[in-house]
This record gives structure tokens, sequence and C-alpha cells, in this order.
């Protein structure tokens, strides 16, 4: 593995030959110079979009492109792109993956959970997948979240939910507490009693690690029911 003062030279290395050879006003090129904190939205897309379409240029295109994003209340979907002429699959696969990882990974940061409510908007955009979605989420003292994270997908069943999986990233992230929750595709949210027996061994394993599970929900793309609430947890 490259050590950090090697990686440290090739960086330099690559600005310096940017400098010589590129104009510094491009997006990629402004990365190297400025920092990525730099770039405006536009250029952003730009970067990630790499190329424009026939007839129009990839600025002109990230302009159309942030336009969707801005005016969409959650994570878009393909279909809304086909609005832009010539956008073909590979580009519009290229934007959703990217922004579905940055939510991922960064978008939940920091904020608090104060309660079933605040979970249910952390999880509802798994509310619209076929199959089921089991999610945790990882929160630390001051119930600020430290990841959200998809667990298995498929039939919630005993022997796709283990505690050893469930609780294996909390405790390197050294949690106070998760929350566990899973979509229900046809949009009833009466526990079955498979889910009722996978909350009660998470509950039994997390009182002996000592990583509180503070609730289970089952959701769809307009409720929940929290465990906690109910008095079953």
């Amino acid at each position: 593995m490259e050590s950090q003062q090697t990686k440290k030279k090739t960086y330099a290395i690559l600005k310096e030959g940017i400098g010589r050879s590129y104009d510094k006003k491009l997006p990629r090129e402004k990365i190297f110079t400025h920092g990525v904190n730099s770039l405006s939205d536009e250029e952003l897309l730009a970067v990630m979009l790499h190329t424009g379409i026939q007839g129009k240029p990839v600025m002109a295109l990230s302009r159309e492109v942030l336009a969707i994003l801005r005016r969409s209340q959650e994570l878009p979907q393909p279909e809304d792109f086909t609005e832009i002429p010539g956008l073909g699959l590979a580009k519009i696969c290229t934007i959703l993956a990217m922004l579905e990882y940055g939510r991922r990974q960064w978008g939940p940061l920091g904020q608090q959970v104060h309660g079933p409510e605040d979970a249910y908007r952390l999880v509802r955009p798994y509310a619209s997948k076929k199959q089921e979605q089991f999610v945790e989420i990882s929160l630390n003292g001051a119930h600020e979240v430290l990841a959200v994270r998809v667990l298995t997908m498929g039939l919630v069943n005993k022997t796709m939910i283990h505690p050893r999986e469930v609780f294996a990233e909390p405790i390197k992230e050294r949690a106070c507490g998760i929350i566990v929750a899973h979509n229900h595709p046809s949009g009833r949210l009466e526990p079955s009693e498979e889910d009722r027996s996978i909350t009660h061994r998470l509950k039994e394993a997390s009182e002996i690690l000592g990583i509180p599970l503070l609730d289970h929900l089952i959701f769809s793309e307009t409720r929940y029911v929290s465990f906690t609430q109910q008095g079953w947890l």
C-alpha cells in the first residue's frame, strides 16, 4: 500500500502536469488546482457526465440535468431524465449511481434521530423497492447518524438476519445504539411472526453487546409502524 508521502508526491506530479498542459479553468483541472469544493454544482455534474451529447456541450447538458435535480423532492428516477433528448442510458445510470452513493455514504451523517419519524425519513427512499430491504441506522451517543446501510435484500427471515451481521459495523463504529427497519412492498404494515422473532433476537443480542436496539420500523411509501411506539420492543 502506498505511503501518505508517496501519495502526496504522486499528486504533486499530476498537479504540475495539469498546470503546464491544460486549461486550468476546466472543471476537472480545477479540482487539482483549487480543490473539488471550488467547483459549482454545474461543474461537478459536468465532471460526472464527462462529455456532452450531440449538439450539446457538457456544460449545457449539466445545466439541464441540474434543473431536473433541483426540482426533485427525492432522488430522481431514470424516467425523469427522458425529457433531455439524446441523454443515453449510460449517462443516466452514472448520475443515479453517484447520487445514490453520496446519499448512502454522507447524506444523513450527523443528523439527529429523536424518534421514529426521523428514522422513517432516513429509510423512506427504500420504500419503493420491489423487494424487502432490511436497513440499519447506526447512532452515536447524541443520537446522530453514523451510517445508514442495507443489510439484506429479499424476503426478511431469521436465516438472513443474524445478530453477527447486524452488529458487526456498529461495533467498529463504537455506536451507542441502532435502529433497524424494513419495507413491506405490499403496503401492509402488520408485523409477521418472523418480524417479531427477528426483533426479539436482535434485542437480546443488543443487551449482551451494550448497543441498544432502539426501534424496529416496518414501512411503506406513506406510513410506518414503530415497534417502540407500539410497545412491542
